[in-house]
């Protein structure tokens, strides 16, 4: 037992191939996708290389350079990359970024490991350096603009960027569809308040996460110790004071007088002196008493600010229907998609869920679950890059809107309509909304990017946010048609137009109009009571009734 106890404590003995295995050891460190890369470089020695490589990703990692003293690449050649780097600003794209770090990374070893084949057809070592770098510059110029565009487009990115969807990705940065939303992307920066309608939409519920960033205070009451000061008496031993009684001791001041006669006597007085040195003698026993301060820890209760653990709010869902009727051509349509353009960007910016019905006549709906990846950004261009026409029903999207809110995950999602409100919801449907509204507390956000509001939209939305300003946007479209759409409805071209309208505004002072005058038309419930059915209101005719009399 003793021999398999230490045997137990000794350390490993080392394997037969750990040395030689030892200079691969960044290899458990580094990404797969590295080490193909790392392994068969031509360009310096294995060991050196893999360690540099671990070195460089995890500088980009934090947003920074590696060090000067890297063994890969040489000198002269990193001198040349990293001001590449510092040029084209790769570590801040990289930064928190693992997949793009990767990505860049493989990319240097590709060019890099060109140089060799340069200097084969005839290139010096300095020229085939240059020539390597400067590919890989041009590439990852191109690439640092995609970024930006995307970047400008969704804010995060995410898993956007990784290196399995790239290609993929990059064919679709030079579509045709993704200028339109780069297009659209610009006209959001004119349209602040559609950001601020969108944010707003999803009704707030705690999470069961703590909000770190919470400054709310509350007031506690915990247990403390305080230091009080406690009077107390100290009995002083053998301090002149009160006489108690008779003890043995070696005080010879206060020794009985029966001990002193014992020095008188010429043999007894060494019986004294054994006592003394004993302390035997008997003598008066007295003390005395002080009264002194100290200090006592004391256990009380205080009142503390603390922070308040307040849970994180989580905002619903959005559901977004988004009128793309013919009568939309023009500044319409250019907010319209600008209005879905933003709700991805919110709805990818705070991690919620957002579904786009476009909806146009009848049968004719497309629904949408858009996000920031490589197919929902499809999608979004395919949708931002088409045009509008066709009729207009409400209906359609209205009742896949309502019977989302059944599913799981969606009962808190909120609705929001952007329509120039030329629609009408039947009375059955409207009472839908109404019910959903008053039990399931859906709110319904409507923007009117028209002149007026309509009969339909008042009937459907909570708050209505007018976009008084949308004809200016059309002329940005650079589309054949938008501006005849614009004029046709009523653009100012003509030289009775108002100025607001020639400007690019609403050429009525209010959209209110429906409201204003024509009050009846409303289904108010004051309406609702004073209006009469089609068989009451014939029944009246054929008895000659007038208004205000009874039957």
């Amino acid at each position: 037992m003793p021999g398999a106890a230490a045997a137990a404590e000794a350390p490993p003995v080392p394997r037969l191939f750990e040395a030689l295995e030892a200079p691969l050891a960044p290899l458990d460190r580094l990404p797969r996708a590295l080490w193909l890369g790392g392994m068969t470089h031509s360009g310096g020695e294995l060991a050196g290389r893999l360690g540099s490589l671990e070195a460089w990703r995890e500088a980009l990692l934090a947003g920074g350079l590696p060090p000067s003293s890297a063994a890969w690449p040489e000198a002269e050649l990193r001198q040349a990359v990293l001001e590449v780097f510092g040029r084209l600003g790769l570590p801040g794209y990289c930064a928190d970024q693992p997949e793009l770090a990767d990505t860049v990374l493989q990319g240097l070893l590709f060019h890099l490991d060109l140089v060799v084949d340069y200097r084969d057809r005839g290139d010096t070592e300095a020229a085939a350096q240059a020539r390597a770098v400067d590919s890989f510059a041009a590439d990852w110029a191109e690439r640092c603009g995609d970024i930006d565009e995307l970047v400008g487009a969704f804010g995060d990115l995410g898993d956007l960027l990784k290196n399995t969807r790239w290609d993929a990705l990059r064919g679709l940065l030079r579509s045709t569809e993704w200028r339109e939303v780069l297009r659209i992307r610009a006209l959001i920066e004119r349209l602040p308040e559609l950001a601020r309608i969108l944010r707003a939409l999803g009704r707030a519920r705690p999470t069961d996460e703590l909000l770190e960033s919470s400054q709310a205070l509350q007031a506690v009451v915990e247990q403390a110790e305080v230091q009080r000061s406690v009077a107390r008496r100290v009995r002083v031993p053998d301090l002149p004071g009160e006489t108690r009684g008779v003890q043995r001791s070696g005080r010879i001041a206060r020794m009985l007088p029966a001990e002193a006669m014992l020095l008188g006597h010429p043999r007894l007085r060494l019986v004294w002196h054994a006592r003394r040195a004993e302390r035997t003698l008997l003598a008066y026993e007295d003390d005395d008493h002080l009264q002194e301060d100290c200090l006592r820890p004391a256990p009380v209760l205080r009142p503390i600010q603390r922070p308040a653990p307040e849970r994180r709010l989580e905002r619903g869902p959005m559901l977004v229907c988004v009128d793309t009727s013919g009568s939309m051509q023009g500044g319409a349509e250019a907010v319209a998609k600008a209005v879905v353009l933003e709700a991805v960007r919110c709805a990818h910016a705070q991690r919620r869920a957002c579904r786009v019905y476009a909806f146009g006549g009848p049968d004719e709906v497309v629904e949408m679950e858009l996000g920031v990846d490589a197919e929902g950004v499809g999608r979004l261009a395919r949708f931002l890059g088409q045009g509008f026409g066709g009729g207009t029903d409400i209906c359609g999207p209205l009742e896949r809107a309502i019977a989302r809110l059944d599913e799981a995950g969606w009962e808190l999602a909120d609705l929001l309509i952007a329509s120039d409100g030329e629609f009408g919801a039947t009375p059955a449907l409207a009472a839908r909304v109404g019910a959903a509204r008053r039990e399931r507390g859906l709110r319904v956000q409507g923007i009117l990017i028209g002149d007026r509001e309509t009969i339909g939209l008042l009937e459907l939305a909570d708050d209505i946010h007018w976009v008084r300003d949308w004809r200016r946007y059309g002329s940005d479209a650079g589309k054949a048609g938008a501006g005849d759409a614009d004029s046709r409805r009523g653009v100012g071209t003509s030289a009775n137009a108002p100025t607001a309208a020639a400007d690019g505004g609403s050429p009525v002072h209010s959209s209110h109009l429906t409201a204003d005058y024509f009050p009846g038309a409303l289904r108010t419930p004051e309406n609702r009571a004073a209006t009469l059915t089609p068989e009451a209101a014939a029944a009246a005719i054929r008895a000659g009734r007038h208004r205000g009399e009874s039957p």
